[in-house]
């Protein structure tokens, strides 16, 4: 089987952004570990301390991003980070040529229960003439150079696109290194399951109420066929699920905080994820306009997400067609 690196070589992909994507495959071994030895290595658990989206850090949110953080800003090619654990972006003392955006540890609530939980990366150039500011990084998610996750479950995993095939590695723990074990991820037009957090739904907004009430419906209904509901808790797993046999995953605008109407992030976890999704044959949208076309107005900038299975994309749109924005 192929290993990481050479599988970017042959692609004629940059040195450059092999060391970058390189740093975080090492980070990820050493998070892979962490989550493995659990209790045995005093790591799971809360820790007394908010980050700035305003949740309370498990411990492990903050062993990774420290990870993750001390690693890149050591790397030659990498000019500045911004995390989801971040007050602000942090520049590194290098001149590299990339930024990093990622959320150390993705479904950390299922940390202590032993589930699923990821981490996820997107890799941007740094605009000529910006050094310092976090303007650099509000770019669209069409500018991303590469983008990927890491899902941690019986096996550790590394999705991954540079802007061409997505492919899947898997930590080989006999060698130590992530080998290739599926060229090309391709998802299937047309799916029977969907994704949502259905205890909010009474908080939805009327596209999603009627659109989820039409897939509870089955073949009696208008959609004529019976749906399943899955919910990992963790966007890494649902969307990992996706990847591998479609469906569609969808966090939409909900009433229960008008300061906080989106639960997720746009730069941390939206925009790559809506690079994969597209790149392996699916669709990403916010409920009224692509994703990837989005340009941030702040590092933290929440968004609403439906991606997952072309066709069953665009169905949920259609419903969101029909109603004003509730934002």
């Amino acid at each position: 089987m192929k290993r990481l690196l050479p599988t970017l070589r042959a692609d004629q992909t940059s040195e450059s952004l092999i060391s970058v994507i390189n740093t975080i495959q090492i980070a990820a071994k050493e998070i892979s570990f962490r989550l493995h030895q659990g209790a045995l290595a005093g790591v799971l658990g809360s820790t007394l301390d908010e980050n700035i989206q305003g949740e309370t850090q498990k411990k492990l949110d903050v062993v990774a991003n420290q990870l993750l953080k001390t690693l890149l800003l050591e790397s030659p090619n990498v000019h500045a980070i911004a995390s989801e654990e971040e007050d602000s972006i942090v520049v590194s003392p290098n001149s590299g040529h990339y930024l990093v955006a990622f959320d150390p540890l993705d479904g950390s609530s299922n940390i202590d229960i032993n589930g699923s939980v990821g981490t996820i990366f997107s890799i941007l150039r740094k605009p000529e003439g910006e050094d310092t500011g976090e303007s650099m990084f509000l770019q669209p998610g069409k500018a991303q150079v590469a983008a990927g996750y890491i899902v941690y479950g019986p096996a550790t995993m590394m999705i991954l696109t540079t802007g061409k095939d997505v492919r899947t590695f898997t930590l080989d723990q006999t060698v130590g290194e992530f080998l290739l074990t599926k060229e090309r991820a391709e998802i299937p037009r047309s799916t029977k399951e969907f994704a949502i957090n259905m205890s909010n739904q009474r908080h939805w907004s009327a596209p999603i109420s009627e659109y989820v009430a039409d897939l509870l419906k089955g073949e009696t209904g208008p959609r004529k066929k019976n749906f399943n509901m899955r919910w990992n808790a963790a966007m890494v797993s649902d969307v990992h699920r996706i990847i591998t046999r479609g469906g569609l995953f969808t966090y939409p605008w909900d009433a229960r905080n008008e300061k906080k109407p989106f639960k997720l992030r746009l730069m941390y976890e939206a925009a790559p994820m809506a690079l994969l999704i597209e790149k392996a044959g699916g669709k990403a949208s916010d409920g009224y306009q692509r994703i990837l076309d989005i340009v941030p107005n702040d590092i933290h900038q929440r968004v609403g997400v439906v991606l997952g299975s072309a066709a069953e994309v665009d169905k949920c749109l259609e419903y969101h067609a029909r109603h004003s924005k509730p934002f």
